[in-house]
């Protein structure tokens, strides 16, 4: 039985939620707090194995109280949001920095879809079993030294790297964040991304990764170019796809994997640049990008997957290690640094790639 804490100032919106979760014999909610400062309390009382957190509250504010709840009693914390607002959405991912797995929006009735109901669960379900650890805080500052590459791990055949791609789902955001924070937008080649969030996320997603990681991250337009330093974002309900020299495609195409965006689609496309690509599967559910991270290992590109220690959810990049498709494994932490080095240039040619 997962055991929830509802954060919410609306008893309306609490009662709501609390009906959703009821729909789900392994949900109990065994608790409501209406600002951030019950929210603290209970979750010293109560201990909880996962709390949805809203953000606008009096007292102390959900971006606050998730603050103190990863300081002081470390859980599982997902914020939930009904403003679609650019500056609610941009104070919801900073969340994120304070240590909250994941932003979603809140159910508006009972009358949602099956589909969105499952949906909604399902991504409850998958972030109440993630382990957390007490955060300390530190500022970050873009670009970092990140962990080590495992001495066994052999190095591709050397050239030099023109793209990056890279494919997530549940608990990507803070994962991308992470992985971007450790590289240099001056010294890495473009990268093309798909990570699947719900509707209307998209460019709050864009801008909370820019402000924070250094990159320029922005979702695809037609016309937009691969270029140094820039990250481009699949945009919501098109497929991104990717040809030499930098050019990018959108299109409409049916779901790959169930999923439009879809990372195979992306992935699939990347093949075409062999060995001068890179390909990184991060967390998610389900098996999104999995075929493609193998098609881009058998062009010659070289693939990592995300191991499952680290993890939200191990599905995607499972999948991959099950097909083969991937060409390492790596914790999180060690991921930028082997990007670093993949991307530095070759001795002889001058720099150090950083």
């Amino acid at each position: 039985m997962t055991k929830i804490l509802i954060v919410d100032d609306s008893s309306t919106q609490r009662q709501l939620l609390r009906q959703v979760l009821s729909q789900d014999p392994d949900f109990e909610v065994v608790g409501e707090a209406a600002d951030g400062v019950e929210a603290l309390k209970l979750c010293h009382e109560l201990q909880p194995d996962l709390v949805t957190m809203d953000i606008q509250m009096p007292r102390m504010n959900g971006y606050e109280a998730t603050r103190r709840i990863m300081s002081e009693s470390p859980r599982p914390v997902v914020v939930l949001t009904s403003s679609f607002s650019d500056r609610m959405l941009g104070i919801s991912f900073k969340a994120l920095d304070n240590g909250a797995l994941m932003v979603l929006g809140k159910p508006t009735s009972l009358a949602m879809t099956q589909q969105e109901k499952e949906q909604l669960l399902g991504q409850l379900k998958a972030m109440a079993g993630v382990k957390v650890v007490r955060r300390r805080w530190n500022r970050q500052v873009p670009f970092r030294e990140s962990g080590e590459v495992p001495a066994a791990s052999l190095a591709p055949a050397g050239k030099k790297v023109e793209l990056i791609c890279m494919g997530a789902s549940t608990g990507g955001p803070p994962a991308l964040q992470k992985v971007l924070q450790g590289l240099s937008p001056q010294a890495t080649p473009p990268i093309a991304l798909v990570q699947h969030i719900n509707l209307g996320f998209m460019d709050s997603l864009a801008r909370w990764l820019s402000d924070t990681t250094g990159f320029q991250v922005m979702p695809a337009k037609p016309g937009v170019r691969l270029q140094p330093g820039m990250v481009l974002l699949a945009p919501e309900n098109r497929h991104l796809t990717v040809f030499k020299g930098g050019m990018v495609r959108l299109t409409e195409d049916a779901p790959m994997d169930g999923h439009r965006p879809s990372v195979t689609t992306l992935f699939r496309s990347a093949a075409v640049y062999g060995p001068s690509a890179l390909g990184v599967l991060f967390t998610g559910m389900g098996r999104d990008g999995a075929q493609g991270l193998l098609e881009m290992k058998e062009a010659g590109a070289w693939t990592i997957a995300q191991d499952k220690a680290t993890s939200v959810v191990f599905g995607m990049p499972g999948e991959a290690v099950a097909l083969g498709g991937a060409s390492e494994v790596l914790p999180l932490d060690a991921i930028a640094g082997r990007l670093n080095s993949l991307c530095a240039p070759p001795k002889g040619e001058g720099g150090n790639g950083k």
